[in-house]
């Protein structure tokens, strides 16, 4: 006699202890135990029609992949994984399947959805660690080229390589990753994972060339007269944007992407093993919401500091995933919220000593379907800071359209493509936060997946 499955009992990956985890950079989820990993997989009601698969960027064949975790079969779960996507270590760790595939899963009516996320890093960790993949790349004289070695250009250049093209991938950097390297900490997305996603993407043929930026050091046009038939432009949205308030200037005053760079690329993430480079006061103001602002914020604590984190909206509204701003909250952040920063007073030498703010309301919903805030006359006050870092948004920097003037681009700074992801310019293509402005890793993923697809029938033509 069978014994009953009980779907109820969803398992949650475990974190290490607050207290111990704010005093280094070291990875803050656990991730599933082999138990876990199976009892979480046998609740899987391996759907006729997996709606699942639908809410995938990047097609995995979920329920199959699960049902080979259930059977113990963890090295043919993540090829079956890798059939579709490239990355699944980082996507394990960082893809919001809360909003994605678990949105669609048929428990999540009972708000009890299969922990994909969970299990796809299982697999990926345990599968890995029980055999390197040994890939034959494929042969093929027709060059292609991608710009920019984020989410996008990686996939996209993992899909043509499978295809069979001779695939050069161009990083402006001295180190490959985009913002998987220069811009999520290490206690989300360790070094080591992204440096071994690298090595199987370069296994499958892929010539990676890093400290060349596409726009200066080579166009477009000098792309195709070395001989490349299609190009991919997928250098993500790394303009950041600020407040425009007195004071934005001063020293000790970052942008959200200054910051993370700094600690990812100079490897602050080894505090106080080594003496950080990054010059942080003792109190630390980071203005905004979203996950980048949460992983600035986090930063900060793990360097010693008292974190704030000032948002003009309520909890409600904030675009952070979930589950980061409770592990904020466990980690001791605290939340100004209904706060609009006005202006950053600067002390004698010049340097923040105060961010002066005023208290808003929510009003009606604006565009984005959220309250509009809305400030409440004469409510101004200061907070102490020595340090501000704004993180509200990023969008795309415009050195590779103004070297290249027949690029077209949208009225928000984004380069403009069709339905196939292709440019105003016959065989460049582009996809991920360069066409859509800052999304997701596994958003910018689909599109690489779908643009290698296009630039595969635009070459066999």
């Amino acid at each position: 006699m069978s014994q009953r499955i009980d779907r109820t009992k969803r398992q949650e990956v475990q974190h290490r202890p607050a207290q111990e985890r704010t005093k280094d950079f070291f990875e803050v989820s656990l991730g599933l135990s082999e138990e876990q990993a199976i009892k979480e997989a046998t609740r899987c009601l391996e759907c006729k029609n997996p709606v699942c698969v639908k809410g995938c960027p990047v097609e995995i064949d979920i329920p199959a992949f699960i049902k080979l975790i259930k059977e113990k079969k963890v090295k043919e779960a993540l090829s079956k994984i890798k059939e579709k996507n490239n990355l699944p270590a980082i996507c394990g760790r960082v893809c919001p399947q809360e909003e994605q595939c678990e949105k669609e899963c048929i428990l999540s009516k009972k708000k009890i959805p299969i922990n994909i996320g969970a299990l796809e890093r299982y697999a990926s960790d345990f599968g890995e660690a029980q055999t390197k993949f040994s890939t034959q790349p494929k042969k093929h004289s027709v060059k292609v080229a991608v710009a920019g070695s984020g989410p996008a250009g990686l996939t996209a250049a993992a899909d043509l390589a499978k295809m069979g093209y001779a695939v050069t991938l161009f990083e402006s950097l001295h180190l490959a990753g985009g913002v998987l390297s220069y811009g999520i900490p290490e206690f989300r997305l360790p070094k080591k994972i992204v440096k071994s996603e690298l090595e199987y993407i370069s296994s499958l043929g892929v010539e990676i060339k890093t400290n060349v930026l596409i726009g200066r050091t080579l166009t477009i046009g000098d792309l195709f007269k070395q001989g490349f038939k299609s190009i991919f432009l997928g250098v993500g949205a790394g303009l950041p944007q600020f407040l425009n308030i007195a004071g934005e200037n001063a020293p000790s005053v970052y942008s959200a992407n200054e910051f993370l760079t700094r600690i990812n690329l100079m490897k602050a993430y080894e505090f106080p093993k080594v003496p950080t480079p990054v010059e942080v006061g003792d109190k630390v103001a980071v203005v905004g919401a979203g996950n980048v602002a949460l992983d600035c914020c986090r930063c900060a604590i793990r360097l010693g500091k008292d974190a704030i984190l000032v948002y003009r909206r309520s909890e409600v509204e904030m675009p952070a995933r979930e589950d980061e701003i409770e592990n904020a909250k466990e980690e001791g952040l605290v939340f100004k919220l209904l706060t609009q920063p006005k202006e950053i007073i600067l002390n004698e030498k010049g340097r923040p000593k105060a961010l002066k703010c005023i208290k808003m309301q929510l009003g009606e919903p604006d565009l984005s379907g959220r309250r509009r805030p809305i400030e409440i006359p004469g409510s101004e006050f200061e907070i102490p800071v020595d340090t501000v870092v704004v993180a509200i948004g990023q969008r795309p920097n415009p050195l590779i359209y103004k070297s290249t003037p027949d690029l077209k681009t949208n009225p928000q700074g984004t380069i403009w493509v069709d339905e196939n992801f292709m440019t105003s310019i016959p065989g460049v293509f582009a996809g991920g936060d360069i066409t859509t402005g800052a999304a997701t890793v596994i958003s910018a993923m689909g599109a690489g997946k779908k643009a290698a697809r296009a630039m595969n029938r635009y070459v066999q033509r």
